[in-house]
């Protein structure tokens, strides 16, 4: 806790601390509350959610791997869980042009590579269902708490964290319904924010926790969610494409998922190491519906959801340091993402779960706050370490050879990784991603087809299906450190990419006669976080606005 923090604050006290409801945190506290009922002891747990429910925020493809289901509650297939459909082809293209392409045999795919034996369906839906779970053991799991910074003991050690105040006015003045945040401490602190959490990023600085695995790697995912006719529906199709629309030097490719009744997922995935400052997810993601492959399945449907999201895509070298003092990092606040397989959630559980096991030892040892040491190193033997390990090189492969040459080289690799997992060769990842942005002058505006509101659409109309929400008389959560950047400096160096990157129109460029200025519309912003990972002056940083704001998904 800062010491210009004078607030008096309500404290409550727990043995587990965690920070997002999502497949990390609440299967961290299910296996906490397991192991405490196995051996009869008491272990208190709690569960802090930004989104006004469990499984608000969440936002995944998804085709999920049931391993770390299978190992957390074995029959949760009897147990009413909701993921029913399972996948029953598995199909990959890759586009050469706008009505182009070519298949590839899932024969030549390594056979990590296959979706047989997962599930598509909804990952809000999962989480909403582990959050009953974990209610249902006795975890105190609170929505609608966003949470602002960590309570740091006097030997650096995390002793628990702050939540927001609620009632704050836009100038931060105290409104009539102000309530400040309260301070919940614990002997172990566990973040699980997701890619890109803004805790998370601020206690892997002050703690220098990626000194050894360098910068991490992301990506923007965009999803819609349809409804389509019964004749159209296949349940557990998988299809996945790359190449067109986006040029070869840019990485990334579409999703589409068939599941539930009548629905499918799709969605488009952009690496965020693109280099041309004019390319804009949002509209690669709306042209790559018109592709015939991607259209069939959706005409004569409707639109019915969107939202976007940030993907740690660094893999296994760009793992920061797991545990440090009183806390640990799990889930995608770490990065667990297997890109290729475009899987993180299942890895994710897995991660909370071995921090679950670390820390309920060190609990019966009678420890508080010192490092758990033995989080990473079960992690480093796991199931989840040989699966990553397998396909660390690929993203650097697809990031210097382009998608073309990538695909194939990371292909080759994927095999050689699993025919000999003694090799031990790792790539390197070049540079941060906002520092990968080409200038204006050196690149080439894109002209994007206007939307037909059939199967295209504007960001406005999209944001509006994401169910998005903030209170516009409160503190803008979107902080400039110098607010003279984006008109003095990103505009004429690269055209403002901010206006483009964002799938939400929070950012704009706005001209009134001879004046031009920088617009952020906060109330737009779905909390994908691609604004602090994309700006290239870094001057953007994406913080929690009060709890409960931001997007409310619906089987997303």
């Amino acid at each position: 806790m800062s010491e210009s923090d004078q607030v008096e604050r309500e404290t409550m006290e727990f043995d587990v601390v965690i920070v997002g409801a999502g497949p990390a945190g609440l299967a961290a506290a299910i296996r906490l509350k397991q192991l405490a009922a196995e051996k009869d002891k008491e272990v208190s747990v709690v569960v802090l959610e930004k989104g006004s429910e469990v499984g608000a925020h969440i936002l995944s493809g998804a085709v999920i791997d049931p391993v770390a289901l299978d190992a957390l509650i074995p029959d949760w297939r009897d147990q009413g869980a909701p993921l029913t459909t399972e996948v029953s082809a598995d199909h990959f293209h890759y586009l050469t042009s706008e009505t182009g392409g070519l298949g590839l045999p899932t024969i030549f795919m390594p056979p990590l590579m296959s979706n047989h034996g997962c599930y598509t369906g909804s990952l809000g839906n999962l989480t909403r269902w582990l959050g009953e779970q974990a209610e249902a053991l006795g975890v105190e799991v609170y929505p609608g708490i966003s949470v602002t910074e960590a309570i740091i003991g006097a030997g650096g050690e995390i002793e628990g964290v702050v939540t927001g105040d609620l009632g704050l006015a836009r100038d931060g003045s105290h409104k009539d319904s102000y309530t400040p945040g309260m301070a919940l401490t614990g002997k172990y602190t566990f973040l699980a924010e997701g890619a890109r959490g803004s805790l998370s990023k601020e206690l892997i600085k002050k703690y220098d926790l990626d000194r050894e695995s360098g910068t991490q790697k992301f990506g923007i995912g965009l999803k819609e969610l349809w409804e389509i006719p019964a004749e159209k529906h296949k349940p557990g199709l998988v299809q996945h494409t790359m190449g067109w629309p986006l040029e070869d030097n840019t990485g990334g490719g579409s999703f589409l998922y068939h599941f539930g009744e009548n629905l499918v997922s799709v969605g488009f995935v952009v690496h965020l190491d693109y280099a041309n400052p004019y390319l804009n997810p949002f509209k690669e993601f709306q042209r790559s519906k018109l592709h015939p492959r991607i259209r069939q399945h959706l005409e004569g449907g409707k639109r019915i959801a969107y939202g976007a999201r940030a993907l740690t895509e660094g893999g296994w070298q760009a793992i920061p340091q797991l545990a440090f003092p009183g806390a640990a990092l799990i889930g995608c606040s770490a990065g667990f993402m297997n890109v290729p397989r475009i899987k993180g959630s299942h890895n994710a559980m897995l991660s909370g779960m071995m921090a679950a096991e670390a820390t309920f030892e060190a609990i019966e040892a009678g420890r508080a706050h010192d490092t758990l040491d033995a989080y990473p190193q079960k992690l480093k033997s796991s199931a989840l370490a040989k699966e990553l390990k397998k396909v660390r090189n690929v993203k650097p492969l697809w990031s210097r050879f382009g998608t073309r040459l990538g695909v194939i080289l990371g292909g080759i690799d994927m095999w050689l990784n699993t025919l000999f997992p003694f090799l031990g060769h790792t790539l390197k990842h070049l540079k941060p991603d906002y520092a990968s942005l080409d200038t204006a002058a050196q690149s080439k505006p894109i002209d994007y087809p206007k939307p037909d509101n059939a199967l295209t659409f504007d960001i406005l109309s999209s944001v509006f299906l994401s169910s998005t929400s903030h209170d516009e008389d409160e503190p803008v959560h979107l902080k400039l450190t110098d607010p003279s950047i984006p008109v003095d400096q990103n505009l004429p160096e690269y055209a403002e990419p901010a206006q483009r990157y964002c799938p939400a129109c929070v950012y704009e460029v706005v001209e009134e006669g001879d004046t031009v200025r920088f617009q952020i519309n906060a109330q737009n912003c779905v909390h994908c976080k691609t604004c602090d990972v994309k700006d290239p002056a870094q001057n953007i940083t994406w913080a929690p606005p009060e709890g409960g704001d931001g997007p409310n998904y619906a089987n997303m």
